[in-house]
């Protein structure tokens, strides 16, 4: 990859990586810092990197990234204790989107990144299999199974009203 073609990379894909990352993380420092550190990556390796392929190169190192990040802050965050403030009660009917989020946000994190992947970014099975070491098969397995679990947080009354 020359530094014209790294360059167009940036320009390209930076965007959509970034929206990609901040969707799962839900930070925007932690994501700008995985995606900063992602294309540092790509810029190190760029002499082995196929210009053809610099997209899934890239998704491929920000995810990694990405789980490095969770697994990271899994380990020094402390537990929050529950308080009656943070109950949400009455949610207004019309607020799709945050009643979305909450419903992504319920997915672990493999298969968020699945639906964000397949839904969101629009990749091929074998694009995302690529990205997350897995093959096809269990990408549309894993996907059919979040797709599921999203559905039924989604259909409830509870949570649309």
């Amino acid at each position: 990859m020359t530094e014209r073609e790294y360059n167009e990379c940036v320009n390209v894909y930076a965007d959509n990586v970034y929206r990609f990352i901040l969707k799962n993380l839900r930070h925007e420092e932690d994501a700008r810092d995985v995606v900063q550190t992602a294309f540092e990556k790509m810029w190190r390796n760029r002499e082995e990197v196929d210009a053809q392929k610099s997209k899934s190169y890239l998704f491929t190192v920000a995810y990694h990234q990405m789980i490095d990040h969770i697994r990271k802050v899994k380990r020094i965050q402390l537990r929050e204790e529950f308080s009656e403030e943070a109950r949400v009660e009455n949610r207004p009917a019309n607020n799709l989107k945050k009643i979305l989020d909450e419903a992504l946000g319920r997915l672990n994190e493999t298969q968020r990144s699945l639906v964000l992947l397949k839904d969101y970014e629009g990749y091929s099975y074998e694009e995302i299999g690529q990205i997350m070491n897995l093959n096809p098969s269990q990408v549309k397995v894993y996907l059919h199974r979040a797709r599921v679990q999203l559905k039924e947080y989604l259909v409830r009354m509870e949570n649309v009203i």
